[in-house]
């Protein structure tokens, strides 16, 4: 099986401790003849501070890379590890224990909690891990006014827009300073101008020492990377990075 690195960085960045590593990671769904190759032995190494955008067509297995690298899936073969841990192994208490405390997700449907407002679907996740619920109601709070939502705080879900509710779960995952944040598609449900907002939070989280992974079809917003990776068929086929802007991702020269 083919085994493809995705782990360069730019030649003048400054080397520190990988937040996220994927080691020869596979997921074959099914078996024989409806056995499919989601990722097929797919190295990756994302270090803090790192914001790393993947790109590819529908099914190519970007979704699939970002379910694996937060605990969600796990692999047919490989490794993964967080922050230097691995979690082969590791039990689905300990994988939850670690969302909570080092992962941040935007998931596509945006999995908020129907009957908890937007507030509470923000600051649950941190009560859980163990912090005063007055601290996590203010740290929820904040989080939503950085998005333009502190007047939406006590609406529960089904009283927002698709954008206002895929900006709840940026929050969410934003919040307790996460240090690995996964983002798939999170600018799918916003305008330009939210999008971009978003992006200056996750580029803002990078500074302060988070790793950051995008799944994106979205040119403009893996513009925003510092390294863009091509993925076709769950193979690295071809990475750039810097990108000098999103027209030079439109016209990459990806391999087929």
């Amino acid at each position: 099986m083919t085994t493809t690195s995705m782990d360069a960085v730019p030649a003048d960045a400054v080397p520190t401790a990988p937040v996220l590593e994927l080691r020869a990671v596979t997921k074959v769904y099914g078996s024989g003849p409806t056995e499919v190759h989601a990722l097929a032995g797919v190295d990756l190494s994302v270090r803090a501070g790192e914001m790393v955008a993947i790109m590819g067509p529908s099914g190519s297995g970007k979704s699939t890379l970002l379910t694996i690298a937060g605990s969600l899936e796990q692999p047919t073969s490989g490794d993964v590890l967080v922050e230097g841990t691995s979690l082969a192994g590791m039990s689905a208490a300990d994988r939850a224990r670690m969302r909570r405390r080092h992962i941040g997700y935007v998931f596509q449907d945006f999995n908020l909690l129907p009957g908890l407002t937007a507030a509470e679907n923000i600051s649950l996740p941190l009560e859980l891990d163990g912090l005063k619920a007055r601290k996590a109601a203010e740290s929820a709070r904040r989080a939503l006014d950085g998005l333009g939502l502190a007047d939406r705080a006590d609406s529960f879900p089904d009283e927002l827009s698709g954008g206002q509710r895929q900006r709840v779960a940026i929050a969410r995952a934003l919040v307790g300073q996460r240090r690995l944040l996964l983002a798939d598609e999170p600018s799918g449900s916003l305008d330009s101008q939210a999008g971009e907002n978003v992006m200056r939070l996750l580029r803002s989280a990078c500074k302060e020492g988070a790793a950051a992974v995008l799944a994106t079809h979205d040119a403009q917003l893996a513009a925003w990377a510092d390294r863009v990776v091509f993925v076709r068929d769950g193979v690295a086929v071809d990475q750039a990075g810097p990108a000098a802007g999103p027209e030079s991702l439109l016209t990459a020269d990806v391999p087929r």
